[in-house]
Formats: structure tokens, C-alpha cells, sequence
């Protein structure tokens, strides 16, 4: 039985990082709404609680309080930011609005010697003060302790920028350490659950196999499962993994909508029925979909069009599967966590999501998810332990609509097939081209690919005049994807792709390169 960190969730945009960051010191950690009952607090079985974020002010009236068996447990909490806020009125200090807000980077002094604390910081004062450089972002602030707490940092602006009660093991940080910018964010957190929650690093993807095959076969017994593969890390990791419990109790449909990169549909055909031996149903329904999207170029009718027939051809091939009674999806953590939040007072809801395209009741399957307590990283991780290609497992995201977003305005077949050949030059140059630390820029960027401009522009190939179709290159880097800085490719690399293009896919005479960052503009460009 692993030991677990249960996590509260106040409304924070980064609640997600702080239970990826536990789970990077090798320690469960699942994210749960505040308003969870004292019952279900009593018997999670945490070995520790944190306590997130929010965009609440503790200041006002009805704003959320965490379950009082919370602290009554016995078991170490840590109050980050909100969560600081709300443990220092509940156990009755004084929270009053800040006259100066924080919001940023910031450096706090460390005071009091707290295990949490003792020997962790980023530089010394010449006073020989151990200094912290961390991310705030806080109006509010903490007047007066609750009785039984010390101080454990604080910043010109913030005298109480951390306290801690270490007789009830309770810890408290107005900065966020789950972000990249506090620096010993990390160093905290695998403080607070190894040595005060005394959590064994226990949790990993090669050690989950054995426990998420067995839970798969109770769960199913002997019952048959339909699975919609895309080719995507998602649905990939998912087919290995039930195939590794079930065998051929798993049939997977793989629907070729005609919007797929180069040679997809054989790769994913080859590492499956081939490698792997999956069951797998292959559906050339190019013709169908390149019918249905004639004619129209709004965005999102076109990924309503392309959700609508993929659940369409799925259902047609589910229904010749008389005996499946399961259908699996490779639905993940965070599109667990952020449809969680709809409806909840506090939750400021990102999205919600609907895999395989929202597929109807009417296929009476009931559903199978093995890969919803994991976030992208770890099925990543999972995806080698099961041993699917590196290559295949750490590919940049991929939308579901395809090439159907990348290609601007109306799809045509002949876009497609320019398009994907365009794009597949694009990669295998930033596969081959490495930095001056044999890293390939590839791995150096977050998500690349070429988008499909419905323009022509006048060109000269040896000596005759050209109108051709033009494409944009994007590559970005970005570590939460809901930021993202264009990527500054060298010149060299630049320019190879674009005569590569160029010369090698006939039909298109001009290449440009997307230098966007998000915000303003957003990665895909439909």
C-alpha cells in the first residue's frame, strides 16, 4: 500500500504542480476538492495534507474554509498561499488586506531553524541570513499568528511570510513552492512529505505495471474491451497496458480520418498488430471525413464535424463487436482534476474534457480508464516501462482534429497530403540537428509542426515563374502549455528546412516562421 499525500484544492490555476512535484519525490499524491467531508478526510489514509491556493480572500464572508478534521488528524499540513491564510483563521490568528501586494518574484528570509526550512536556501546575507528566492502572488497577508505558531520567514513586505506549529506538525508558506520560480520549491516539498510526513519514495511507472494490470484484470474479468487508438501517447500507453493484462479481451479501432502525419497510420498499424500483437481494426475513413469538411473553414465547425464522424465510424465498428462490454479511453489525471472543478464555488475551471469525441450512451459500454490517476510525465514513463518506442512515447502533442486545425480555412485532400509531407521534413531536421550539447532541437522544443496557409505567392524555380502554396513553421518551448515562448531555432536549421520544402514537396514555393509567443497568440493557430 503506498503512502499517500492528499491534497485540497482552493481554486488555484497551479494546484496540478503540486501533486506532480510530490510525485516527483516518488510519493502518491491525489488532488481533491476543499469541501470533501471530515468523514472522507478521517478515512483517506494521508500521511500528510497540503492545503493550495486560491483566488479567495479569507478576509471576506463566505469564502472556503478547509474540513476541520483537517487539523484534528494528527497528521503533518502544509498551507500554501490561500491555504496559509485559511490555517492561520481557522486555528485563530488574523488575516487582514495587505497594503502592498505581492505578486512575482520575490526573496524571503528564513527564521527558527524549521525542519521544514533548516539548511535550505538559495544565498546568505552578508549577516549570515539564509534567503530563500521565491514566487508570491498574494494581496493578503497574516497580522497575527494563531496561538501555538512560530515565525518561519518573512519578506520586507510580508512579516509573516511562513509560520509553523511544530508540536502539531502544521506548516504554513505564503509562496508557492510547487513552481519552477521558487527555486527550492522542490527541496520543501520533499522535505515536508519524506521527513515530516515520513513517506517512502514508493511511487513509480515500472513498480505501477504490476498494480494497474491486476487492477484491470479484476475490473474486467473476462469480459471483451473496445478501445479507440489514435496514435497518440494517451491511447497508445493505454492499449499496451490493457493488452499486457487482458491479451485478446482488447480490440482496438483505429479510425485514419485522412488528417494523420506521414506514414501514421502504418506505424501505429506495424507497432501494434505486428510488434505487439494487439487486435487491431484499421478504418481507412479518409474519403468519408474529407466529404463531410467540403466546403467549410470555421474552426470549430470543423472539429465539430471531425468529433461528430469519428464517433460515427467508431460506433459503426463497436456495433460488430458483439461481445465488448468495456470501453476503454485514455482519459488522464489533469482532464480528471479540471472537470472536477464544474459547478464547485471556488474552482476556476480551465476546460472540460470529452475523449474519443464524447462518444454516446447509446453504445451501453461501460467504461474503462487505466490511466486516470496519472499525469502526462508519468504515463510517458509508463509508456517505455511497457515498451512501446521512446520515440513514439515522447512525440510532441498531436491535436485530435489532425492536420484539420493546422490546415487554415477549408480542408482538401491535396492540403493534407502537402501539408504532413511539409511537416515530416520539418521534424527529422529538428530530430537530426543537435545544440552544442548533442541535444536535439527536437527535445529542446515543446511542440513543432507546419501549418497549411490557403495563399498563393509568386515564386522562381530555375527559370520559370511559380505560384505556389506557402507554409509557417511553429515550434515553441514551453513547460505548463498554458504559456509559451517561440523557439529561437538556429538560422542554419531554418533555412535547410525551408529548401528542403522548397525543393522536395512540389506545390509549395514560400516557408515563414511563426515568432508568436502565447499569449498573445495561441500554440495551434486554429
Amino acid at each position: 500500500m503506498h503512502s499517500k499525500i492528499l491534497i485540497l484544492d482552493f481554486g488555484s490555476q497551479v494546484t496540478q504542480l503540486i501533486a506532480r512535484r510530490v510525485r516527483e519525490a516518488g510519493v502518491f499524491s491525489e488532488v481533491y476538492p476543499y469541501d470533501v467531508s471530515d468523514e472522507f478526510v478521517r478515512n483517506y489514509g494521508a500521511a500528510g495534507i497540503i492545503l493550495s491556493g486560491g483566488p479567495n480572500s479569507v478576509t471576506e464572508g463566505d469564502t472556503p474554509r478547509a474540513p476541520q478534521a483537517v487539523f484534528d488528524a494528527g497528521v503533518p499540513v502544509l498551507g500554501i498561499c490561500y491555504g496559509m491564510q485559511t490555517m492561520a483563521e481557522q486555528l485563530g490568528g488574523k488575516v487582514e488586506m495587505g497594503k502592498v501586494r505581492e505578486f512575482g518574484y520575490a526573496e524571503v528570509r528564513a527564521r527558527g531553524h524549521t525542519t521544514l526550512l533548516n539548511g535550505i536556501s538559495d544565498f546568505v546575507t552578508s549577516e549570515g541570513h539564509g534567503m530563500l528566492k521565491v514566487w508570491m502572488s498574494h494581496g493578503d497577508k497574516i497580522n497575527e499568528m494563531p496561538p501555538g505558531f512560530k515565525l518561519m520567514a518573512s519578506t520586507d513586505n510580508c512579516p509573516v511570510a511562513a509560520m509553523a506549529d511544530e508540536t502539531r506538525k502544521l506548516y504554513a508558506v505564503q509562496f508557492h513552492p510547487e513552481v519552477t520560480h521558487t527555486l527550492q520549491g522542490k527541496a520543501i516539498l520533499g522535505r515536508f512529505v519524506h521527513e515530516i510526513c515520513g513517506c517512502k519514495s514508493d511511487w513509480n511507472m515500472p513498480d505501477y505495471i504490476a498494480e494497474a494490470v491486476e487492477a484491470i484484470r479484476k475490473q474486467v474479468g473476462n469480459d471483451e474491451v473496445i478501445l479507440g487508438l489514435s496514435g497518440g501517447v494517451d491511447s497508445s500507453v493505454a492499449a499496451a497496458l490493457i493488452h499486457r493484462a487482458i491479451g485478446d479481451q482488447l480490440t482496438c479501432v483505429f479510425v485514419d480520418h485522412g488528417l494523420l502525419r506521414l506514414d501514421e497510420g502504418t506505424m501505429v498499424m506495424n507497432m501494434f498488430g505486428k510488434n505487439l500483437g494487439v487486435k487491431v481494426v484499421h478504418v481507412d475513413a479518409t474519403e468519408q471525413f474529407m466529404g463531410q469538411l467540403a466546403g467549410v473553414s470555421d474552426p470549430e465547425a470543423k472539429r465539430k464535424i471531425i468529433g461528430r464522424e469519428f464517433v460515427e465510424v467508431f460506433q459503426a465498428e463497436a456495433g460488430k463487436l458483439k461481445n465488448a462490454k468495456w470501453l476503454a479511453q485514455g482519459t488522464i489525471y489533469p482532464d480528471v482534476i479540471e472537470s472536477a472543478g464544474k459547478g464547485k464555488k471556488t474552482a476556476h475551471t480551465i476546460k472540460s474534457h470529452h475523449n474519443v469525441g464524447g462518444l454516446p450512451e447509446t453504445l451501453n459500454l461501460k467504461l474503462l480508464e487505466p490511466l486516470r490517476e496519472l499525469f502526462k510525465d508519468e504515463v510517458r514513463e509508463l509508456g517505455v516501462a511497457l515498451g512501446l518506442p521512446h520515440d513514439m512515447v515522447y512525440r510532441h502533442p498531436f491535436p485530435g482534429p489532425g492536420l484539420g486545425v493546422r490546415i487554415l480555412g477549408e480542408v482538401k485532400k491535396d492540403y493534407a497530403d502537402l501539408l504532413r509531407r511539409a511537416d515530416a521534413i520539418f521534424i527529422d531536421e529538428l530530430r537530426a540537428t543537435k545544440d552544442e550539447e548533442g541535444k536535439s532541437w527536437y527535445d529542446k522544443t515543446s511542440q513543432a509542426f507546419a501549418v497549411f496557409l490557403p495563399v498563393k505567392s509568386v515564386g522562381v524555380m530555375g527559370d520559370g515563374r511559380t505560384y505556389e502554396y506557402v507554409v509557417a513553421l511553429r515550434a515553441v518551448q514551453t513547460q505548463d502549455f498554458m504559456t509559451a515562448h517561440w523557439a529561437h531555432l538556429p538560422h542554419d536549421l531554418l533555412g535547410k528546412v525551408s529548401n528542403r520544402i522548397i525543393n522536395e514537396v512540389r506545390g509549395i514555393n514560400r516557408v515563414v516562421y511563426d515568432i508568436s509567443g502565447k499569449p498573445p497568440a495561441t500554440i495551434e493557430w486554429e
